[in-house]
């Protein structure tokens, strides 16, 4: 590597973050790497270890040790090339990835990984910066054409895949605006949309067509385009969240996190809520029930609408703060995590059970909980056991369920497809990606169920290439 005892004089330094006082006044982006000169330095710290599992701790088999040199020696241009080798949208994952390749870095068995994901995030931008990024218009059509249905990122990723391979790709999109989650669900202050919209124009310009407001299987019918398409990918997401089914669930006050962040995100582009229809936090004491990213994105977004107080509950204990000895590398740390969010001021709760909401007037006043304990059975597993005597109540104007999402929704599309799921009530696929129906494709949350970002780039890259084989092959 660029210097053989780097990871032995180099200290890892950080993103820098805006101060909390000044950064919750707006929705601008809060964290940026550090200034070149360091960021060169950081990427010396990667060391010749052999075996680099920091390769297998990335979804994308990001080449991490060859950018990271090349960053170290200044040659940018060569950095982005293999960044972009195997990942469609470096800036967006340089922005909110929560990096899987930190935590099975080498280094990082007894000393701080090598900060790969904000060197990711620099030369992704240097990329912008040098103007490296261009539109990449296939040399040649092929004459097939592809639907891809729902533009997140595995939808983006396979988009741009298959008409890099010179297919003629629409992109359907049920909403308003193309990016899915990345539009509508992550709060600017962690992703700029301008961010997304300087790759979508980048999409466009290839030569993807973008269809918004288009749902299939309802205003766009699924015959068409079985009929109009020679393949088709499926990438939805998993849109379908968990619910809390207790007495009182029914009072007004009580929402999803997928009904409350993308009001959020609207407003910042520029949009009038209408007053009966908008969901804010302020002035209210809100809790936010799931210790996940998406509560914690509802927790800074909060702050930010300047609430009276904010309060997070997990029902799941406290993770301890370093790994356990069930818990070795290089798997993913089962540790306590602190977001940007909860730096803010936000009270976090665990092992709290939420029994019912209370309120007078069809409104939401106080959740009603008890604490739980969670013990091992005869077969190893956890129980979970209220504690007697644990009652409390908590003071909620506003409360914001992010419990997670159960898979895809099955009463549009894919029952009017016809489409099989697993067990898990995910689309099922065999190796190659192909559902039960030939030439309907699948990737993303919406055929492994609930995910990370990097991974939705992963299933959209690996589905395209499958279907791309198929198209070869079959017509």
């Amino acid at each position: 590597m660029g210097d053989p005892r780097g990871f032995l004089t180099i200290e890892r330094t950080a993103f820098r973050r805006r101060p909390v006082e000044e950064r919750i006044r707006d929705f601008r982006e809060i964290e940026f790497p550090q200034p070149e000169v360091e960021v060169r330095r950081q990427g010396a710290r990667c060391m010749d270890c052999g075996v680099p599992f920091c390769h297998s701790g990335c979804p994308l088999g990001n080449l991490i040790p060859e950018w990271n040199d090349l960053v170290y020696r200044g040659r940018f241009e060569e950095a982005v090339e293999r960044l972009h080798a195997t990942n469609n949208f470096p800036e967006i994952t340089g922005r909110v990835c929560p990096a899987p390749c930190e935590t099975s870095c080498v280094l990082g068995i007894n000393e701080p990984a090598v900060a790969i994901k904000q060197n990711e995030y620099f030369i992704a931008e240097k990329a912008f910066d040098l103007g490296l990024v261009v539109p990449r218009p296939p040399t040649y059509r092929t004459g097939k054409r592809v639907a891809v249905i729902g533009s997140g990122p595995a939808g983006l990723a396979a988009a741009q895949q298959l008409n890099r391979f010179g297919h003629t790709v629409t992109l359907f999109e049920r909403a308003d605006r193309i990016g899915g989650l990345l539009t509508y669900g992550i709060p600017d202050f962690k992703l700029s949309k301008s961010i997304v919209q300087r790759r979508l124009d980048q999409i466009r310009a290839e030569g993807v067509i973008f269809r918004t407001n288009a749902e299939v299987g309802k205003n766009v019918e699924c015959d068409w385009v079985r009929n109009e398409f020679h393949a088709i990918i499926l990438a939805g997401g998993a849109t379908k969240p968990r619910d809390l089914s207790v007495p009182g669930r029914d009072l007004r006050g009580i929402h999803f996190a997928m009904e409350f962040l993308p009001q959020q995100n609207r407003r910042v582009a520029g949009e009038i809520i209408p007053p009966e229809k908008s969901i804010t936090a302020e002035g209210k004491n809100v809790v936010v029930i799931g210790g996940g990213d998406t509560g914690s994105d509802c927790v800074g977004t909060s702050i930010r609408q300047k609430a009276a107080s904010v309060t997070q509950i997990e029902i799941l204990p406290e993770p301890p703060r370093e790994r356990t000895l069930e818990n070795p590398w290089p798997e993913w740390p089962r540790i306590l995590r602190t977001s940007s969010s909860h730096e803010e001021g936000c009270k976090r709760l665990w092992s709290v059970n939420t029994k019912a909401f209370e309120g007078e007037g069809g409104k939401v006043q106080r959740l009603r909980c008890v604490k739980v304990d969670w013990k091992k059975d005869a077969s190893g597993r956890f129980r979970m056991e209220e504690v007697p005597g644990s009652e409390f109540t908590l003071d909620a104007d506003l409360v914001l369920l992010a419990m997670g999402f159960l898979g895809p929704e099955t009463d549009g599309m894919l029952s009017r497809f016809g489409i099989a799921l697993d067990n898990r009530g995910n689309v099922a696929t065999d190796m190659h990606f192909m559902t039960n129906i030939p030439g309907i494709f699948a990737a993303g949350d919406m055929r492994r169920g609930q995910s990370l970002v990097v991974w939705a780039i992963t299933e959209g890259r690996r589905a395209a290439a499958a279907a791309h084989r198929y198209l070869k092959t079959k017509f």
